[in-house]
């Protein structure tokens, strides 16, 4: 994971149409309805449909795992068997992977010739994965080779097909020196397996400058001397004069590379040319000829649901390359490559050439959008139209080279982020801009991904990471991942892709799934994504603010720097757009919206190039395209000096004069406004009359919107920006735009499946304002529904907290006395409260714990109970006899609250730390699922006269136990704190109708 340091370092619910890459996406895209669309409306003024899959969600919009598979070393009824797990535990997508990191790092070897990828045995395992997934509603993903980048085992490294790099060599000359010898010799050696190459060129230039390893050329001084070869030697004279001359030969030849942590097949896969026809063909022609048959075919269709290929890893010492390069360069940036050549070479991923810095910058810029192109065109293309034959769509992570992603993830069915790689939120809006704009649906993650996380993932980590991308557009989550049970060689618990790593330490991710205590609980947050995602696929959505940006690339964690650091935390939303996006159906201008149908951007900001020193540049047509943007009436604001702007890419004659004219009228346009720096674009977005849906005081509530008809659907999330930004809770009031001026908002709590109108709330026009409490990394959604029948609200109370009861408003009081609220109308209600329980602390408990241990085999774990008194609460690991345990522990104790508890009384369960996740019962019964971010739970009306019993199931990860387990992978890892820490008080109240 090299490449580029630049850019990493059961069944359907009733009226929930499915998104692009599901089977019913057909049927979807017919209606034109979105996921929860369609059958009237409900008692709260949302779709009938979205009501109803939010109170009872399917598995269509649930979350999925990445299926490690040692490849196919697998048995049909086991992977049968997992598939109803994952069903039964609210999931509803995998993706099956082959990833052998742990076994390699333990120099276990899987019969490849019987149990590679693609074998009898592999697809055997894939035809039962499909067979129970069409059972159980459960779509199957599949990746397109083994491991990554695509792969096949049909070709060898020196055919046109495979994967190719440019290599040079280079022999100084000093001027009016003869040089009689070979062709100089490739600067870097060819891997193995690779037996050809072809000379493509010889040059020599004058080096002008050299220091800190790059040569400076003088491109004028070009000599071609590729006619001047005969066989393989060279004889040329220096031109007479001074200084020194090198002498460059290119040749072309394949660059060997395995797809990651090979080999996977027999004979062995080399990865394919991801920017020629050729590779593409040969990875369609070896599912052709070796993976498909009737019976797989025929499954495809039911529950395929995407071929995947992970990020775009191409791994060369030399440069990047493809056999008709040239031509298609020539073809597309308008010239010829062949007299810049120098200043794209690379060697361990750096230059060496240059010219003139703005001719060395713009070729390279030029050579990428070429890749770029090529990359879309040759393999994209080519793959996706494969994928819909099979009646799949294709899921992809268009990045890591310097490609436009934001174009390519408009393409794709199914676009993918990671969380792993991707810097901050900024990466996630970048390629969410392409998916609204091509009219897509889903943004994917391969999300929760942390290395040296394996088997101590808590998902208190994982959600706060989740909910902050879904504030930034990602719609489904595919967590990092779940782990096929058993392989060769393996310990307890089971196989799991990448823990061992390569050097034996602790891996990448967590291996998912009934081997850790966690999944216990895993169905209260399965059906926490899946409702948070399916409000995420309804409609439509719209934002603020777009930036055009030069370069689509992402995963470099550079964003709009103004909106990270003042338009964000005030309440504006923002996307962005590269060139290639203004030539969609979509991008249309209706009443001063950019793509009205789409996301309806307000305002379009045209800013500098930030990864080249911030210059101004704009192509020709782009320019022509934003022009007839803005005399359409769209609010434009040009930020950055754009008196004097350059074209993007080495400029040819006459286009410079051309697009200065351009931006020029753009700048005089009515609806223009200038920002010359960050400082500027509030005031020139207020000039304009742009403002946001959405405004707070300065915090870090970020926040979503979509539209589904006349019903605003708002995701809000105390989230953050990057994954090492710390959170601190948030309370504050927010205002939202609503669609209709007599919409009233509803809270939909996704944890619980409710949706319940919100009681304390005042209107401004269109805007209505609500209060939020957000701890760090919780998420909230609020709804603003068309009104029916009576409205029960108020503007403000002075107790702690108001709701609505059928026809009725109820507030809340922690402390006696009287509490005033605020009705709609400007009334004002005084209630008085008597008495209000002081709170109770529970520092007695019985505890009952489930300790996972080693069964008799790697994948059976045995469960002794242990039992304890605690006196005082504390972590596991400081209790005698639980120092190593992990498991599931039940905390039970009892609270008297005598003969005087009424009906008006309740009680708060403030739990105070926790890890992991928790479970509560009050006098034997289960409460609804509690957000795992938030340790109170209001035990309402299940609290009774006299004693109650209140327990608390706890689960933790497993690391505990696998540090005395496999102490020589896991033993350098502190332990973890387990368990209910405390300190815990039932915290009671009062609530009294307001009359």
């Amino acid at each position: 994971m090299q490449r580029r340091t630049l850019l990493r370092a059961a069944a359907v619910t009733a009226g929930a149409a499915v998104v692009a890459g599901d089977p019913l996406v057909a049927a979807a895209k017919q209606t034109g309805k979105g996921v929860g669309a369609g059958l009237g409306t409900s008692a709260n003024g949302l779709p009938r449909g979205l009501a109803r899959a939010f109170e009872r969600p399917g598995l269509e919009t649930g979350a999925g795992f990445r299926w490690w598979w040692p490849h196919g070393a697998v048995d049909p009824r086991e992977v049968a068997r997992e598939v109803d797990q994952v069903a039964d535990a609210g999931f509803g997508h995998l993706e099956i992977a082959d990833v052998t990191h742990s076994l390699r790092a333990r120099n276990i070897e899987i019969d490849l010739d019987r149990q590679g990828w693609g074998t009898k045995a592999w697809v055997a395992g894939v035809t039962a994965a499909l067979r129970q997934g069409a059972r159980r509603g459960v779509t199957i993903d599949i990746t397109v080779g083994p491991s990554w980048p695509a792969a096949v085992s049909t070709i060898t490294p020196d055919d046109d097909a495979a994967c190719t790099e440019l290599v040079h060599g280079r022999v100084d000359v000093t001027a009016g020196q003869a040089y009689d010898d070979v062709v100089p010799e490739p600067a870097v050696p060819a891997t193995d397996g690779v037996t050809k190459r072809t000379l493509v060129a010889v040059q020599a230039y004058q080096v002008t400058a050299e220091a800190k390893g790059i040569a400076t050329l003088d491109p004028a001084s070009l000599v071609d001397l590729t006619k001047s070869v005969t066989g393989d030697r060279l004889v040329w004279t220096a031109p007479a004069g001074s200084g020194t001359w090198a002498v460059l030969a290119y040749w072309r030849r394949g660059s060997g590379q395995e797809p990651e942590a090979g080999p996977h097949t027999n004979p062995k896969s080399w990865v394919v040319d991801h920017f020629s026809a050729a590779g593409s063909q040969a990875v369609i022609d070896l599912w052709e000829d070796k993976v498909l048959n009737r019976e797989l075919r025929s499954l495809l269709r039911k529950a395929g649901g995407n071929l995947f290929e992970d990020s775009l890893e191409i791994e060369t010492e030399a440069t990047i390359w493809t056999p008709r390069m040239l031509e298609e360069f020539r073809k597309r940036a308008g010239y010829d490559l062949l007299p810049f050549l120098p200043v794209v070479l690379e060697v361990h991923e750096k230059y060496l050439f240059a010219y003139d810095a703005v001719t060395t910058t713009r070729v390279r810029d030029d050579f990428n959008q070429v890749l770029s192109d090529l990359y879309r065109d040759n393999h994209l293309k080519v793959l996706q139209r494969f994928a819909k034959g099979l009646g799949m769509g294709l899921r992809v992570q268009p990045y890591g080279l310097e490609t436009d992603t934001v174009e390519h993830a408009a393409l794709l069915d199914v676009p993918e982020t990671e969380s792993l790689g991707f810097k901050n939120l900024d990466d996630y809006r970048v390629m969410a801009g392409g998916r609204d704009m091509g009219g897509r649906t889903l943004l994917s993650c391969e999300a929760a991904c942390y290395f040296g996380a394996a088997y101590n993932t808590t998902w208190d980590r994982a959600l706060q990471t989740i909910n902050s991308i879904f504030v930034a557009g990602v719609n489904r989550a595919m967590l990092h991942g779940f782990a096929y049970r058993e392989a060769p060689g393996v310990s307890w618990p089971g196989f799991a892709a990448f823990s061992p790593y390569y050097s034996g330490a602790v891996g990448y991710g967590e291996a998912w799934g009934p081997r850790t205590p966690t999944w216990e609980h895993v169905r209260d947050v399965a059906d926490y994504l899946n409702r948070s995602q399916l409000v995420l696929q309804t409609g439509t959505p719209k934002y603020d603010i777009v930036f055009l940006r030069q370069k689509g690339w992402t995963s470099t964690g550079i964003g709009a720097a103004w909106a990270t650091n003042s338009g964000i935390p005030v309440g504006w939303t923002h996307s962005f757009a590269t060139p290639a996006l203004l030539d969609l159906p979509l991008a249309t201008v209706r009443n001063g919206r950019l793509a009205p149908k789409g996301p309806a951007y307000k305002v379009m900001i045209v800013g500098p190039d930030q990864f080249r020193g911030k210059e101004a540049t704009i192509a020709v047509e782009t320019a022509r395209k934003v022009l007839a943007l803005g005399r359409a009436g769209l609010p434009i604001v040009l930020h950055g000096d754009w008196s004097k702007p350059d074209v993007v890419g080495l400029a040819q004659p006459g286009e410079t004069e051309k697009v200065r004219a351009l931006v020029a009228q753009i700048a005089a346009l009515p609806t223009t406004a200038a920002a010359p720096a960050d400082a500027d674009i509030p005031t020139a977005l207020d000039a304009l009359g742009v403002t946001p849906d959405v405004s707070h005081e300065t915090s870090t509530v970020m926040s979503l919107r979509r539209v589904e008809g006349d019903v605003d659907l708002y995701f809000l999330a105390n989230a953050k920006h990057a994954e090492n930004r710390r959170l601190t809770r948030v309370t504050q009031d927010v205002w939202l735009t609503s669609t209709r001026r007599d919409a009233v908002p509803v809270q939909l709590d996704a944890w619980s499946g409710e949706a319940t109108p919100v009681a304390l709330w005042e209107r401004q026009g269109d805007r209505v304002r609500v209060r939020v409490d957000l701890l760090p990394g919780q998420s909230t959604v609020i709804a603003l529904a068309p009104a029916r029948g009576r409205q029960l609200a108020a503007s403000a109370t002075t107790g702690s907290a108001l709701r609505v009861d059928g026809n009725q408003l109820v507030v809340r009081a922690d402390v006696a006395g009287t509490v005033s609220t605020t009705l709609a109308d400007g009334r004002v209600v005084r209630t008085t409260v008597g008495r209000v329980r002081e709170p109770i602390a529970l520092t007695s408990w019985d505890l009952a714990v489930e300790d996972w241990q080693p069964g008799k085999d790697a994948f059976t774990t045995v469960k002794p109970v242990r039992k304890v008194k605690l006196d005082a609460l504390a972590p596991w690991s400081q209790v005698p006899g639980l120092e190593d345990v992990s498991g599931v522990g039940t905390y039970r104790t009892t609270v008297d609250l005598g003969k005087d508890w009424t009906n008006e009384d309740g009680a708060v369960l403030d739990l105070g730390e926790v890890n992991d996740t928790f479970r509560v019962r009050v006098n034997g019964k289960r409460l609804a699922p509690a957000d795992m971010l938030d340790t109170t739970v209001d035990l309402g009306d299940h609290l009774r006269k006299g004693r109650n019993t209140i327990e608390v199931e706890v689960a933790s990860t497993l690391l505990n136990r696998l540090r005395t387990v496999t102490p020589a992978v896991y033993g350098s890892s502190p332990r973890q704190a387990y368990g209910l820490v405390g300190p815990v008080r039932l915290v009671p109240y009062v609530e009294r109708r307001v009359r």
